[in-house]
């Protein structure tokens, strides 16, 4: 496989994991940091711009992972290194949001 396949699904499954907690935030009408915010990735974007980019992220992992050479799930290659994407968005996600919580407790005090 390509090397460019490779960078391919590992975005595609970054993407992936970025779309979920736009999405879900954003389904339950929370809202949450997104590049559209004011300032970017810190102020809050309303419910329906989470959900508008959490869609988009799953059209770009889709565009990444289902048109970019021949993606197949039962090799361990290509869904390693879609899982290693998703592994890391996940991870900086969860330290995001961490710290997102524990800045809004700190201005509650």
């Amino acid at each position: 496989m390509p090397w460019h396949h490779y960078v391919a699904y590992f975005f595609g499954g970054a993407t992936c994991a970025n779309c979920l907690p736009h999405l879900m935030t954003g389904i339950v009408g929370k809202p949450l940091p997104t590049p559209f915010a004011s300032p970017p990735f810190k102020g809050l974007s309303c419910p329906i711009v989470n959900v508008a980019w959490g869609l988009m992220n799953a059209l770009i992992a889709y565009m990444l992972l289902a048109h970019v050479g021949n993606f197949d799930l039962r090799s361990w290659s290509a869904a390693g290194t879609s899982f290693l994407g998703f592994s890391v968005m996940a991870l900086l996600c969860a330290r995001s949001l961490a710290r997102i919580n524990e800045s809004a407790r700190a201005d509650e005090k």
